[in-house]
């Protein structure tokens, strides 16, 4: 049975599908924490994972991760299905929620593990990368300074941090960051959301 469901709209978008016909998305761009809680109410999104990619290590954990030695940046990995939310989509939403022309950083969290990255899992994915980038770029007054890099490997954080605004919503960090950019999506994105997203933010 598909994992991750927030509500019954989703559930019945795919029950009946095949998992296998699902892809694959990995892109990070500042805490992953927020990156989760704002997938992860996407109609047509099978699961969302938070962990760590991009690095030269392996069997990264946060507190490596934190301390900016493993090369890894903070990531999220969706399971989608392509004919409910594109690629091209997916990519659009990231671009619109965190800043890309900011170098290893958002907001007050500073470093290489926060910066703004893209990985491809394929050919087509790249293309797409590439054209929604240049789609885009004229909606920033500074350089897109994201990077673009092949999928290698995903390693999963720590359970602590998996569907963390979920399991906490009234914590301080979850009310002052995560929930503005949830009420965007609510007023900006709302044709991408599962129906009882629009509850979430509030």
């Amino acid at each position: 049975m598909p994992c991750n469901l927030d509500g019954y709209s989703r559930y019945m978008d795919i029950i009946e599908r095949d998992e296998n016909t699902y892809e694959i998305a990995t892109f990070g761009g500042g805490c992953f924490w927020c990156l989760d809680a704002l997938f992860r109410v996407l109609a047509g999104v099978l699961s969302v994972e938070s962990g760590y990619a991009g690095g030269h290590t392996s069997d990264p954990d946060y507190r490596k991760v934190s301390m900016g030695i493993t090369g890894h940046a903070e990531v999220i990995q969706v399971k989608f299905f392509p004919d409910i939310i594109s690629f091209a989509d997916l990519i659009r939403l990231f671009m619109a929620v965190h800043n890309p022309t900011l170098l290893n950083r958002q907001g007050g969290d500073k470093g290489t593990q926060y910066r703004s990255i893209l990985f491809y899992h394929d050919n087509e994915q790249q293309e797409v990368i590439s054209l929604v980038l240049k789609e885009l770029k004229p909606y920033f007054d500074k350089p897109i300074l994201t990077e673009i890099k092949e999928f290698q490997v995903f390693y999963k954080a720590e359970e602590h941090h998996q569907e963390y605004y979920h399991k906490d919503p009234e914590k301080a960090y979850c009310k002052t960051v995560i929930r503005p950019k949830l009420n965007l999506l609510k007023e900006h994105f709302s044709d991408l959301l599962i129906q009882d997203s629009h509850n979430q933010s509030n």
